[in-house]
């Protein structure tokens, strides 16, 4: 019973800092966009506008509910469900940080994770990719064409970054020798000459090749900029989500945001050492809070970037999109994973 309450608390404190993730990177999007963009962005909702996403939300709770009169109502109301279900259940298997015993207060320390599976990334992949099926029930669903086209959009998009997404961690399994989230992070233990740390994405010459390549494909995998086209508001007026309103608009607006935090977060586990710093340790008694730390850090990091691309970078054309995923992402994945095998070969030779 005790392991069971561990577990739920575990799963509990994950679903809960994913929600409230949101709201910050919403307040943290627009500010550092207005910032680039010579401007201040929310200012007076709370000091520096940080209560600007709270007071979005108790809008969007008050507005209409509209159901589209020709639309599959259980179907429609399914759609947002989906997709925030399979964006909270990416973190289920992310490891945030070194065993702990939270000051003393347990007696025997315990990992901060919710499961460490010896399939964890093939949970990670199984569950990312069911996302689009909330997206394509979203616009078929609505019974409106701009809705259905954008739904179609994200299938082919989703369809063509998945495997590049895939292929781009291939390299690291192969360094790492294990599908086991916890298993990848301890293998970027430690120090080069003391001072480089031993992360993927430095461990061999095509590590940060696999990391830009992952990444990329992350970003169009969340329907970000530039690769926005299944909600093109130039060309689709919202795309999928048209029709939608009130909470239910919420809901796809908050799975898109934890499938950013997500993506990070699963790049930090994947090529940049977990909670793993410069010497960071795991000492059951403080070290813990040391490794979250450099976890969340990494994280922010990364979600500073997607704020980076969104503020500099115009939509690509699909033609153009579509042709970057299979033309270039695609052979570039098969490429990184050959050069890694002949490194780890020579390596072993």
């Amino acid at each position: 019973m005790i392991e069971l309450l561990i577990i739920a608390v575990k799963c509990l404190v994950v679903f809960t800092a994913a929600l409230l993730g949101v709201p910050f990177m919403v307040w943290f999007e627009r500010k550092v966009v207005a910032h680039m963009q010579m401007r201040l962005g929310p200012m007076y909702v709370g000091p520096h506008g940080v209560l600007q996403p709270f007071a979005d939300a108790i809008k969007l709770m008050f507005k209409e509910d509209f159901l589209p009169p020709q639309a599959n109502k259980v179907v429609y109301y399914l759609a947002p469900v989906l997709g925030m279900t399979t964006a909270v259940l990416a973190f289920s298997v992310i490891p945030f940080g070194p065993q702990t015993n939270l000051f003393g207060l347990l007696k025997e320390p315990i990992p901060l994770q919710v499961t460490d599976l010896n399939i964890g990334l093939l949970i990670i992949f199984s569950a990312t990719a069911m996302g689009v099926y909330g997206i394509v029930l979203a616009g078929w669903s609505s019974n409106s064409k701009y809705p259905l086209l954008g739904a179609l959009r994200s299938t082919a998009q989703m369809a063509s970054y998945e495997l590049s997404l895939g292929l781009s961690t291939v390299s690291i399994l192969m360094l790492a020798g294990s599908l086991s989230l916890n298993e990848i992070v301890n293998a970027q233990a430690g120090l080069y000459w003391g001072f480089i740390p031993r992360w993927f994405v430095f461990q061999s010459p095509t590590g940060f090749a696999a990391f830009l390549l992952y990444f990329i494909c992350g970003v169009a995998e969340t329907n970000r900029a530039p690769f926005d086209l299944p909600e093109a508001e130039t060309e689709l007026v919202a795309g999928f989500h048209t029709e939608y309103s009130s909470m239910k608009f919420a809901m796809f607006f908050m799975a898109e945001y934890v499938n950013m935090i997500a993506v990070s977060a699963i790049a930090t586990t994947l090529f940049l050492g977990g909670w793993h710093g410069w010497g960071a340790g795991g000492d059951t008694s403080y070290g813990w809070v040391i490794g979250l730390g450099w976890f969340v850090a990494k994280v922010i990091s990364l979600l500073f970037v997607y704020v980076w691309l969104r503020a500099t970078l115009p939509r690509l054309r699909y033609d153009q999109l579509m042709a970057f995923g299979w033309k270039f992402l695609f052979p570039a994945s098969l490429v990184t994973i050959l050069a890694t095998a002949l490194w780890i070969s020579r390596q072993v030779s």
